[in-house]
């Protein structure tokens, strides 16, 4: 692909880049599965006790109500599992309903997790169901800036100590932590003010491997006019974002593929986690969602270096384990995966806190945005896949569309506060029904 093409795919960064008040929804690139990233460092020593998915929803569905979407006929279908309480999301549902037949999608899915009940909602409407995979852009950086967490958990890493010593390259920018990479402060040029900056450009790119791509960022001279100190000045996304990824293959002596596997897909049985970098891969460049794709990771090159920032694709209840793990104060059924300092961490406001920051109005995390009105926690990306979290109640959710950021953005927005009170109505038994089938 051309080097103009590459820029206008990063132009487009900067065209979908979204503070919307309370949903805090920015967005960037995705990324899809890493393969075969090698290092000669030896791989760290993994004491994980066997994998448990004894929260998991089933894998197997039942068809429930038939809705007039669009010009089709669509399915809603539903897991058959009960959650403990009672709790009827049909409210919710008809949001989603109207939104989805307003919006002409192709469809949506919606899961709902209560920290001590679980999975007590899964929804999906149009051509969506339990098993398919969706590409979720920058809903990638919260399972990024998890595995540097969980490497600094392990010893591994020092998450608040310089790049420069944990690699070698790490001497180009000799201040720089992985902490400051992971909540976009490192003063590195993020998508914003410049997404098509040349000396990035490999993240981009599904050619060549994470290591040399993060070397070549954090080690060009071609950057110097246009960096800033770290913790200065809040800058979305970008290659940053490489560096942290390159950083945890560095110290761990894994592939990007592994430490996903490590950290997330075997203790919470997330089979369909993967990371790729799709954006060159297909005929169409933007950010309207790759029909290409079509739930098919397969379609996609193998590629030895991953989009850090927007590059993973899920299904829907996977992702939701996810939120249940940072809920369940870092646990995945036996397994302790995050630390609750970890945890901490990454929930915490850090631009705030460090530097006194603030980005359109919101906090930011590490990969987690920070709504300071309601503290609720959000992580959207440029094709409309919606994770949120209230950690104070005890929930969160799981919204994905495959359409852009102001369909997943917007349709949320209507879904925060009905979703919140039918779970605070079901905890209290005031619910009679469930739009779970139990049969």
């Amino acid at each position: 692909m051309s080097g103009r093409g590459v820029v206008h795919v990063a132009r487009l960064v900067v065209g979908t880049l979204l503070i919307v008040g309370s949903t805090s929804a920015c967005t960037t690139p995705d990324h899809a599965t890493s393969s075969g990233a090698s290092s000669e460092s030896q791989p760290i020593e993994l004491t994980d006790p066997p994998v448990t998915t004894s929260d998991r929803a089933p894998a197997t569905t039942t068809d429930a109500t038939t809705t007039d979407v669009t010009t089709t006929t669509s399915t809603t279908t539903t897991t058959s599992t009960m959650p403990a309480r009672s709790y009827d999301f049909s409210a919710v549902d008809l949001i989603v309903d109207q939104f989805v037949a307003e919006r002409e999608l192709t469809g949506a899915g919606l899961v709902v997790v209560d920290r001590n009940d679980g999975i007590v909602h899964e929804q999906y409407w149009g051509g969506f169901g339990p098993e398919r995979v969706s590409l979720i852009a920058s809903a990638s950086k919260m399972i990024v800036a998890g595995v540097l967490m969980r490497l600094d958990d392990q010893g591994v890493l020092d998450v608040d100590a310089p790049v420069a010593e944990a690699v070698e390259w790490g001497a180009g920018n000799p201040d720089i932590t992985p902490a400051q990479l992971v909540s976009n402060s490192s003063g590195l040029v993020g998508l914003l003010p410049n997404a098509g900056y040349a000396p990035y450009v490999c993240q981009f790119l599904a050619q060549g491997d994470l290591q040399s791509c993060a070397t070549s960022i954090f080690t060009t001279i071609d950057d110097n006019d246009d960096i800033i100190d770290p913790d200065t000045e809040f800058r979305y996304g970008g290659g940053q974002w490489q560096v942290a990824g390159a950083i945890a293959e560095a110290v761990s002596g894994r592939s990007w593929a592994e430490l996903i596997d490590d950290t997330y897909v075997r203790p919470c049985g997330v089979d369909s986690l993967g990371f790729n970098n799709h954006w060159t891969q297909f005929g169409s460049i933007g950010f309207t969602y790759p029909a290409e794709f079509d739930g098919d990771p397969q379609v996609l090159a193998d590629t030895a270096n991953p989009n850090m920032e927007g590059g993973a694709y899920i299904t829907a209840p996977d992702y939701a384990q996810l939120l249940l793990m940072h809920l369940r104060d870092g646990r995945c059924g036996d397994v302790q995966v995050l630390s609750t300092d970890a945890l901490a961490q990454m929930h915490a406001d850090r631009i705030g806190n460090v530097y006194g920051e603030s980005a359109g109005g919101s906090g930011y995390g590490m990969g987690w945005w920070i709504d300071r009105a309601s503290g609720r926690l959000t992580d959207p990306g440029a094709y409309g896949a919606f994770p949120w979290l209230d950690l104070g109640n005890g929930h969160g959710a799981y919204l994905v569309v495959e359409a852009d950021v102001s369909a997943g953005a917007a349709l949320a927005g209507e879904l925060f506060g009905p979703v919140a009170d039918t779970v605070t109505a079901g905890r209290a038994g005031s619910t009679s029904a469930s739009t779970t089938d139990d049969s």
